[in-house]
């Protein structure tokens, strides 16, 4: 009996040892795996390229970059910062964007679409995620340069910057001030004698038109690599054919088209208003290497001579056909401002963008194309030539001019965001 129970003593005594010895050998994998995970976390530390929130300016604190430019009410900080001008700023809230980010839910995928809207305790009110967005798209900064502006940790930043940008486009399409339209009736002899004015043989002509190929993502998949590689340029872009009419804003585009398609296949619709929606006798004005359609819309796109073309021999009508060239090629200027003015205000553009997403490419297109066209009704084209412009190309000539010819991280060092508020504004 005495051996039976020691038996059994000793049977719990090795259970109880076994036991103890797995326990440990479980610990001591867990204190493993969380240190790999520590060690893991410590390397993404050193290398992520966003902020915590120990590391900002609370957004609520009045302190941020972003509140003490909004309250100095400064147009010329206002233009280099967002593209637009103070009471610019002002009626795009007014026209409705306040109202949509005070009574909107923001989409969440942890979330439901319906619920009450608790607006007050968002990090940014309207007038932020309004500076936000159009901060974002007039310049080059990268996220975390946001995020000091406006106090926000990435997570945050990535979901109001989405939001805002659906909010934005949706005012703009509503408002028509930021409309694009083709002509209707008397605009088509508006249009001409503005041009008239100064060029007096180009009588029904009312704009003029421009392919514009903005650099994209290079992707891993063949079709998308094809579908985006432009031959001509030797490069990966999407592209899209703007028309400006004389008084400086944008009355038809294409947006958004593989970089690999010819202007003349992007550029139908447009072939199309030219030949059901004008009248005859009217054009468009091009450059030499622009298509200029099908043969049912002969004569409605107008270009300069090329180098080699024939001349008549009768001295007055050649004559009378250089001059008319010559003020065709003054007039077709217009178009590359324009151009010009989209890239050299909207900054992002000049960035490659997003290669598979193309509804948010598309978005923020339309977006700069809108708000191109608000600028030119609301502040007038004239002022823009006089006051936006000169405080774009302020302090870095080349990066309005030249920039298709620099790197894409000199673009970003060289931006005049950035540099306005490094420079503490």
């Amino acid at each position: 009996m005495k051996q039976e129970l020691k038996d059994s003593d000793d049977d719990d005594s090795s259970t109880s040892s076994s036991e103890e010895e797995r326990k440990l050998a479980l610990l001591a994998a867990t204190a493993g795996v969380l240190r790999q995970r520590e060690r893991r976390n410590e390397r993404r530390q050193r290398t992520r390229q966003y902020l915590s929130r120990n590391a900002l300016v609370h957004p609520r604190s009045g302190c941020t970059s972003w509140q003490k430019l909004y309250q100095s009410r400064d147009d010329r900080a206002f233009i280099t910062t967002m593209g637009v001008n103070v009471s610019t700023f002002d009626l795009l809230l007014e026209r409705g964007f306040q109202v949509a980010w005070d009574t909107t839910p923001i989409p969440r995928n942890d979330l439901g679409s319906s619920g009450v809207v608790a607006s007050h305790r968002r990090l940014l009110d309207a007038a932020g995620a309004l500076g936000l967005y159009l901060h974002r798209v007039s310049s080059t900064m990268r996220e975390v340069s946001l995020q000091q502006i406006f106090g926000l940790t990435n997570a945050v930043l990535s979901r109001y910057l989405a939001f805002a940008a659906d909010l934005l486009l949706a005012v703009l399409r509503k408002m028509p001030e930021a409309a694009i339209s083709w002509p209707r009736g008397e605009e088509f002899e508006e249009y001409s004698a503005l041009i008239v004015r100064r060029h007096y043989l180009l009588d029904g002509a009312f704009g003029s038109i421009d392919g514009l190929n903005l650099p994209i993502q290079t992707s891993d998949d063949p079709e998308w690599e094809n579908m985006t590689y432009n031959g001509w340029l030797h490069g990966h872009f999407c592209s899209s054919v703007l028309t400006f009419s004389s008084t400086g804003v944008v009355i038809a585009c294409v947006l958004n088209a593989p970089g690999s398609w010819h202007d003349s296949r992007i550029a139908r619709t447009i072939y199309e208003r030219l030949l059901r929606d004008t009248p005859d006798s009217y054009y468009l004005v091009a450059d030499t290497a622009f298509p200029r359609g099908p043969d049912s819309i002969d004569g409605r796109i107008q270009a300069p001579l090329k180098k080699d073309a024939i001349l008549p021999n009768d001295p007055v009508e050649r004559e009378h056909l250089e001059r008319f060239h010559r003020q065709l090629l003054s007039y077709r200027q217009t178009a590359e401002w324009g151009m010009r003015t989209m890239q050299g205000s909207f900054g992002r553009l000049r960035l490659p963008l997003p290669v598979t997403d193309l509804q948010r490419r598309q978005g923020l297109l339309e977006t700069c194309v809108r708000l191109f066209n608000l600028r030119a009704r609301v502040v007038g084209i004239s002022q823009i030539l006089n006051t936006y412009v000169p405080l774009w190309k302020d302090d870095d000539e080349q990066l309005w001019t030249a920039f298709e010819e620099m790197l894409f991280p000199e673009i970003i060092r060289r931006d005049r965001v950035s540099k306005f508020h490094r420079s503490g504004q």
